[in-house]
């Protein structure tokens, strides 16, 4: 596996299973890790997953440059540099880390075929409130991905 895309946020969940992604990739050795972050809207997880694509984009557009859009680009900034920061210190190099907004299995999907990624890693749990209406979205990526999807426990 040359590219290697993993999934990360914030909850314990997260930063707990990447421990073992950090192990995969020191074992692996790819050429490129790829950080993905999907930001999403504060009590509005559902909004983002019902509303038509053209309305999604307009909302990004309207957030623009606003201090709610800052500070969701801060908070991922964040995220991303504490799980780079962990690999790097166990070894691992050329990382390229991606914050998104929307849904965030269209969004794994979608940046994992723009990076060319040949494997997913992601979590088996997030904070999605609406995942018991919409499915989770470890099992949206798997269901859907085109490349093998591995998720961690």
């Amino acid at each position: 596996m040359k590219r290697i895309l993993i999934a990360v946020d914030d909850t314990k969940g997260s930063k707990a299973a990447f421990g073992f992604c950090t192990n995969v990739c020191r074992c692996m050795l790819p050429e490129k890790i790829v950080l993905l972050y999907v930001e999403r809207f504060e009590g509005r997880s559902l909004m983002t997953e019902m509303l038509p694509v053209s309305e999604l984009s307009t909302l990004k557009e309207v957030l623009e440059g606003t201090e709610y859009k800052e500070a969701l680009d801060k908070r991922a900034a964040e995220i991303l540099d504490y799980y780079r920061k962990v690999l790097e210190d166990n070894g691992v190099s050329n990382i390229k880390t991606v914050a998104k907004i929307g849904n965030p299995a269209e969004e794994i999907l979608n940046t994992a075929k723009e990076e060319e990624a040949e494997l997913i890693i992601i979590g088996s749990r997030g904070k999605r409130v609406g995942h018991l209406f919409m499915g989770s979205v470890s099992r949206e990526v798997a269901n859907s991905s085109e490349i093998p999807v591995l998720i961690v426990k």
